[in-house]
């Protein structure tokens, strides 16, 4: 691993760099994308040996704990580190990232505090063991600090794949511990996920110290590029001048201000639940698998299309310039692009609120068994579906404004973030008072309502005094309507007499139902959605010319 990464981090011109960075961040998708799968079979396999409680105890409120003191003590810390490019004086660089090891002993132990003395526990004889499962926690992010100055250091040099490469070990042997320990050892309750956590940080520190030292011992003399020339270098010393860099100090101080609001909108549904105690952990634990079981829709399909849809906007629209003088073939491509996106988005998402209203009974049955399909389970991902459309729209909307936005606009949109946070937060405080754990889910639909309302606004005023519509893609053709309302009226029906509780037989012929129902939608698309099939089969042609082309090469 060490030639090859070595390799792919010595550019010779900035072409390279900039390659290297596309690499990393496809490398750091494909490592998202192993975490959610591998988090999606896992939670199949030990929602079968585990109580709701404790799955609520231990995916929310130690997560939790864990996920906000490595955001305190290093995110800004490493955001800010990664800003200086290559020349820099690694030496303060590293003592500064040191600085974050000793920060986030101080916010374990004020966390963990907290997290026993001032929040809810868990009834002892439904959760045992809960204290320790916290200081375990909070001892794991703490332990992860120690490794965060070689990760900056090997995503600064363009070492590619060696954070996917380590992290997914790491994934890969707490999943297995959890799995193993779980199903064997099922009477240990709390203690089997706090082994697997601890698993988990000894793999990645162990890793990340053991590739590093290798790599300076053997490969040192090779590369005289390389920072980092001993050992030594890699823990904090004193300089001949300052210990750190004041610039980057501001900076951490700035990074960390604008990652607050991020935090917020992340965890906020866990924040709310934790401070506000606005859900029983059991609550707690169902809501989180249905999080995670409807994000993958939106992480696996839509994030690659927000992600390249925004890049190909900004290389073709000039930001903060009116349209008048910006090339009509630019606008006219952008226009074409954002109206077939959004219709191929709309589409999709439609087909995810329609099926998943009869299906997600038997999704949920066959996923995690009773503890799912029982109570507010598939209430929680009938609305879950709503939201996934309304994520959908968002993503591609937000693409192209966030690249047509002048930098003015972009400041104002920082402030209407800001309450953005406050509405949502504050509806999901009410509404999960109202309405339970499907509070959470309206919070966020309500929320995503207003950014894509914000959204349609700015496109609307874009291109105003024009002849193009791109917004038009919101709307399916009417036979294709038609055949969704018929879609949605079929299989519940089919859901009423044949899904619940009435055997195999019953279920593979509902399954069959909404399989014909899905067949006659695709049909029906294709047949009138021309504009969309043409630009879905142009590109895929265009696609396989240039991999041709490359290959000629």
């Amino acid at each position: 691993m060490a030639d090859g990464t070595k390799q792919e981090r010595k550019p010779d011109a900035s072409g390279k760099v900039l390659a290297g960075a596309a690499r990393s961040v496809s490398y750091n998708m494909l490592l998202q994308i192993t975490f959610r799968v591998s988090t999606f079979v896992l939670n199949a396999l030990i929602l079968r040996y585990i109580s709701k409680e404790m799955l609520g105890v231990v995916s929310v409120r130690l997560q939790l704990l864990y996920s906000t003191t490595l955001f305190i003590a290093g995110e800004a810390f490493r955001r800010a580190c990664l800003s200086q490019g290559q020349h820099r004086d690694w030496t303060l660089t590293i003592n500064l990232l040191w600085c974050s090891f000793p920060l986030g002993i101080t916010c374990g132990m004020l966390l963990g505090y907290v997290w026993m003395a001032l929040l809810e526990q868990p009834d002892p004889s439904v959760v045992a063991n809960y204290s320790f499962g916290v200081w375990v926690y909070a001892t794991s992010a703490i332990l992860e600090l120690s490794a965060q100055p070689l990760l900056v250091l090997g995503q600064a040099t363009l070492f590619v794949k060696l954070k996917v490469v380590i992290e997914g070990l790491a994934i890969g042997g707490r999943s297995v511990l959890v799995a193993v320990l779980v199903v064997f050892f099922p009477q240990w309750g709390i203690y089997a996920f706090c082994i697997s956590q601890l698993g988990y940080t000894v793999i990645y520190v162990s890793l990340y110290y053991a590739y590093f030292i290798y790599f300076i011992w053997k490969q040192r003399k090779k590369d005289d590029d390389f920072p980092i020339k001993s050992v030594r270098d890699i823990f904090p010393k004193l300089h001949s001048k300052q210990w750190i860099s004041p610039e980057q100090a501001h900076l951490t101080l700035s990074f960390f201000k604008q990652g607050f609001l991020k935090q917020i909108l992340t965890e906020g549904e866990r924040y709310v639940m934790t401070v506000f105690d606005m859900l029983s952990f059991g609550d707690q634990g169902i809501y989180d698998v249905i999080n995670n079981l409807g994000s993958l829709a939106a992480r696996f399909i839509f994030l690659p299309i927000e992600e390249g849809s925004y890049l190909f906007f900004a290389q073709t629209l000039e930001r903060g310039v009116p349209l008048e003088k910006q090339s009509k073939e630019s606008i006219t491509l952008a226009s074409d692009l954002l109206k077939c996106l959004l219709k191929f988005v709309v589409l999709i998402g439609c087909t995810v609120l329609v099926f998943g209203q009869a299906y997600s009974y038997l999704l949920l049955d066959i996923y995690g068994g009773a503890l799912l399909s029982t109570g507010s389970g598939p209430t929680l991902l009938r609305w879950y579906c709503v939201y996934v459309l309304l994520i959908a729209i968002n993503g591609t909307t937000e693409a192209f404004v966030f690249a047509a936005m002048s930098k003015n606009d972009v400041d104002k949109y920082n402030q209407k973030m800001l309450l953005f946070s406050i509405i949502f937060l504050s509806s999901s405080w009410f509404l999960t008072k109202t309405f339970g754990s499907v509070g959470f889910i309206l919070a966020n639909c309500l929320n995503m309502t207003a950014r894509i309302i914000h959204s349609i606004y700015f496109t609307v005023n874009y291109y105003k005094d024009t002849a193009f519509q791109p917004l038009y893609g919101l709307l399916p053709s009417v036979p294709v309507l038609c055949t969704f309302v018929a879609s949605w009226f079929i299989t519940y029906i089919s859901e009423m007499h044949l899904c619940c509780d009435q055997g195999l037989f019953y279920r593979v012929a509902h399954i069959a139902i909404g399989g014909f129902c899905l067949l006659v939608v695709l049909i029906t698309i294709w047949l009138t959605e021309k504009e969309l099939i043409s630009f879905i089969l142009n590109q895929w042609k265009a696609r396989k010319a240039t991999s041709e082309e490359k290959k000629k090469l």
